[in-house]
């Protein structure tokens, strides 16, 4: 049987479909949101607590009260829709929970109207003794807690007028729903593509050190993001730095979030890693690992090899090869080669010079990391295109680059091409540059490669080709970041000229 719809305040609710609607507006949310909004109707004013919602909206899945905010926050803003003057249909009730504090009445397409929740009545008025006018006659014979007939009588009359009233309502509203909503259009906008994985980090966590691990998840994020996209036949949108709440066509969701839980009689702080399946809300994959200063190596291993096992996606050796060098001696290392490469990541001049110094600590520590050493190479190079170096520093670059060339391994690597193909874009040398690149795309497919295959096309003169390579650049990382680079990188793009798509894309947030 059909699930029931229900109008919460102006907005109609079809769980069925996981839509709501108003005034020819149609929204689709996802089934949380849907599961939540609809226990809410199921307790129209009254104060749910968060443990009450995670019992019974999060019954298979251990959630923070964070998630449970996160959700009514976003559920919300989805009521809102935009508005500045729309009511306040969930409020907070502060140290007891949430309440819904609109209209809810429930219909089927029958018509039927399930029985209404009886909230508890208020006291009966009483008279002030004090003001003769407001003294109410009690029949004889009638004990003082007995209200005479006729006033019941007129209040049932009432009820079955607001009964009726109610009735015909749900009916007209089934009707519109039913006009109004195509199921074609429905189906269309519900479609979900099974080889897409949004990566996303929870911003925020409760726990105390989460801001020192955010560089290190982060981190995780781009890798697992590089390595699906090169060696398996999943598309994967790395969103760790795409904090915008929207529909998504995905069809797993890959979350990382820093939790607290008891562990030996005290809080500890676990990163959560979670992959969930949204065509049926299962899940795939669920880690929780408790974070030392020596165990950062064994963590990442142990991730990438369960996501192997949860996609069913065997890593080729070539990409074993690749993981073995993102593996130093020292396991500490791993976790300032991350912070570095985060930095590298916003591009500007100032987090550039910082992920130099961090690299090169790095470098004296674990002189084996041979990665390390190009990251470094391809952080210098940037700055060289946006800080003039002077004689000496881009004498000694280029010797680092020469030496780099000659390690075991590195040019099996898309970063080496990469450094030649910021080198040789200073240079002038173009089409040496386009090989450079594209070389570099066959090795691995980044968002940091398609950044640098715009700047050549612009070189080129072919904008519609640059624009292309810069909006494939943003759907596998969205983010400022990623704008920032497209803005800055090698050398300043003006977005509304070259690719206006996406400057009006990030306006319309």
């Amino acid at each position: 049987m059909q699930q029931p719809v229900v109008r919460v305040g102006e907005w109609l609710v079809t769980p069925s479909d996981n839509q709501i609607s108003r005034k020819g507006r149609q929204l689709t949310l996802e089934p949380r949101l849907i599961d939540l909004l609809v226990f809410f109707a199921r307790h129209p004013d009254e104060v749910l607590s968060r443990d009450e919602l995670i019992d019974n909206v999060w019954t298979r899945n251990v959630v923070t009260s964070h998630v449970v905010t996160q959700s009514i926050s976003e559920l919300r803003k989805s009521l809102k829709d935009g508005g500045d003057c729309s009511l306040e249909y969930i409020a907070t009730v502060p140290k007891r929970g949430y309440k819904l504090t609109v209209p809810v009445v429930w219909c089927t397409e029958e018509g039927e109207v399930p029985a209404p929740v009886i909230a508890q009545s208020a006291p009966a008025a009483v008279a002030d003794l004090s003001d003769p006018a407001s003294a109410v006659e009690i029949p004889q014979g009638l004990p003082p807690s007995v209200k005479p007939q006729k006033p019941k009588r007129a209040s049932t009359f009432w009820v079955w007028l607001l009964f009726l009233l109610a009735l015909g309502t749900c009916v007209a509203l089934v009707a519109l729903s039913t006009i109004d909503s195509p199921k074609p259009r429905n189906k269309a906008r519900l479609l979900l593509n099974p080889r897409d994985i949004d990566i996303h980090l929870v911003k925020g966590g409760t726990c105390t050190n989460w801001a020192s691990q955010d560089a290190w998840a982060v981190g995780l994020g781009s890798l697992m993001t590089t390595s699906l996209n090169t060696f398996s036949t999943f598309m994967v949108h790395d969103k760790t730095n795409y904090n915008t709440n929207e529909p998504s066509s995905s069809g797993k969701t890959l979350t990382i979030e820093f939790v607290n839980q008891r562990h030996y009689r005290a809080q500890q702080c676990f990163m959560s890693v979670q992959l969930v399946d949204n065509a049926d809300g299962s899940t795939m994959m669920d880690k929780r690992y408790f974070i030392t200063s020596d165990n950062q190596l064994t963590i990442q291993s142990d991730l990438m090899s369960s996501l192997s096992v949860a996609l069913k996606q065997p890593w080729p050796e070539r990409m074993q090869a690749m993981l073995k060098l993102y593996q130093p001696s020292d396991s500490s290392a791993i976790t300032h080669f991350y912070q570095a490469h985060q930095l590298l990541m916003n591009g500007d001049v100032d987090s550039l010079y910082k992920a130099s110094q961090v690299l090169d600590d790095v470098i004296k520590d674990s002189p084996d990391f041979s990665y390390a050493f190009a990251e470094k190479m391809l952080v210098d190079v940037l700055r060289h295109s946006q800080q003039t170096l002077d004689k000496e520093q881009l004498n000694t670059l280029y010797a680092e680059i020469k030496q780099l060339g000659e390690m075991p391994g590195i040019k099996d690597l898309a970063v080496y091409y990469q450094i030649k193909t910021v080198y040789l874009l200073g240079q002038g040398k173009i089409d040496e540059a386009y090989s450079a690149i594209n070389t570099s795309i066959e090795m691995e497919m980044s968002w940091m490669n398609y950044v640098l295959l715009g700047k050549v096309y612009e070189m080129k003169g072919q904008n519609r080709e640059a624009a292309d390579a810069y909006l494939t650049a943003f759907n596998l990382r969205p983010g400022d970041n990623t704008f920032y680079w497209i803005q800055n990188a090698v050398f300043q793009t003006s977005v509304t000229n070259v690719v206006p798509y996406l400057d009006n894309f990030l306006a319309s947030e």
